[in-house]
This record gives structure tokens, sequence and C-alpha cells, in this order.
């Protein structure tokens, strides 16, 4: 049996007396591209913040590689080999599409906080630059300032900054949130394409990018996973259909 990369334990989160994530526990296989789904206020934002360090659980474990992360601030998480995506896009607009990539590329090699030498002295930085920009398609805009990129080409660098730090595991929050049909069609084989051998988790509405994508599906309710499974098993199950699917996959 392969051990899994990242684990939860009966996870909870309450604000006050309101429970928001009720007791998850969940393991993602190295390799898989795995999607969390669920209705609107189901606590899957939620959920990725407890992974990535944004909250603190109430109670519960979060293991990466069988290590404790649950609680450990974000810096600290994603040294442990997890980085993640928001929502709404999050790059520097006025820095060139290379610049924004050799900043995330410089916190892989604890660089960031170093100001007695010029970035562009470090070579591993910016083959590193080089190959996550041929990585997500962006090579021919590596000087491009990062505001005037449309809007699939923002979220592709910000993936790419993502995969700056050479995480184990990779999460994407929307990645095709108010993308049009042909950025949607072009953001899936980007993110299919870097996500080769690597663990990814991921939350999207997008029905069809969801089981085109994913290897396996788990859906969240009222902070409570309802079911696990492959899409062939998500998409027969009742009780899944009846909580959300509905004619979405008829």
């Amino acid at each position: 049996m392969i051990a899994p990369v990242l684990s939860l334990r009966n996870v909870r989160k309450a604000f006050g007396p309101i429970e928001i994530i009720r007791g998850v526990t969940l393991d993602i296989v190295p390799g898989e591209r795995h999607a969390v789904i669920g209705p609107n206020g189901a606590g899957k934002s939620t959920l990725f913040h407890l992974i990535s360090g944004q909250y603190v659980p109430t109670s519960g474990d979060i293991l990466l590689e069988g290590l404790p992360i649950g609680g450990l601030p974000p810096h600290l998480v994603n040294r442990q080999g997890l980085a993640r995506s928001f929502q709404i896009t999050n790059i520097f607009p006025g820095l060139s599409v290379f610049e924004n990539l050799r900043l995330a590329a410089m916190r892989r090699f604890r660089l960031d906080r170093v100001a007695w030498r010029r970035a562009s002295g470090y070579g591993a930085v910016t083959a590193l630059v080089e190959d996550l920009l041929e990585q997500v398609r962006l090579a021919k805009r590596a000087s491009t300032i990062a505001s005037e990129l449309s809007y699939s080409e923002q979220r592709s660098l910000e993936i790419g900054m993502t995969l700056a730090s050479d995480p184990k595991v990779v999460l994407l929050d929307e990645p095709m949130a108010g993308m049009s049909h042909e950025e949607t069609e072009y953001t899936t084989e980007l993110i299919r394409d870097i996500t080769q051998g690597r663990t990814l988790l991921i939350v999207e509405h997008d029905m069809d990018v969801v089981f085109r994508l994913s290897d396996r599906i788990s859906v969240l309710v009222y902070g409570e996973l309802i079911a696990t499974g492959t899409p062939q098993e998500i998409r027969g199950n009742a009780q899944v259909r009846e909580a959300y699917l509905g004619e979405e996959v008829s």
C-alpha cells in the first residue's frame, strides 16, 4: 500500500460556536490529482486555508509525509514541501514575468532577504526561472510587465511561482475562475502538463475540468466529506447527485 503524502485526520475548524469543517479525514497519495468539490459555503476554501497554514485547526491532525504541519505558519508549511495558489491572482503586477518568477525562485534558495548582491548574479536562480518559463509557456513573455498579461497568462504566472519552491504537493484554489472557454481549455492542459509526477489538490467549480483532470474526487458538503472516489464513482453516487451535482453530470 502506498503511504499518503498528505493526510487529514478528523480535522475540525470552528469560528466561535460555528463549526465550518466537521471532522474531515482524507489521504492524498503521491502523484495523484485530487479535486475537492462542493456547493458554495461547503468549507472548501477553509479546508485549503487549514492545509496551507492560513488557519489553525481547532482539532485534528494534518500530516505532510507523516510530519505534522497543522498550525504551522504558511512559510514553514511551504518549506516542508506544500505550495498553493489563491482564488485571486497573487502576483507583482509592476514587475516583469521574469522578475516575478525570480522572486519566487529566490525564496527556494533562501535568498529572498539577501540585499548585498545583485539577483542577476545567481546562476542557479536564473536557470530555474528559465525552466519555469518554459513549463508555464511564458518564455516569449519573460520581459512583459505582469499587469499587461492576459488573465489566463497571469494565472499561468502564478502557477509558475507556486512551482518555484519545488513542492511535493500543489494546492490550486479555483484556477479557472473568471476564465473564458478558450482560457479554461488552455489552463486545463497546462495544469495537466506541469503536474505530471506531482501531487495536486485542486478546488474547482467547473465540473468538466474536474472530471477531465482528476484521478479522484472528494465531495464536501456543510464541512463534511460525503464521498471520495474516482470520477466514475462520483458520477454514479446518488448521494452526491442529490447533494450537489444534480443535472450537471446527467
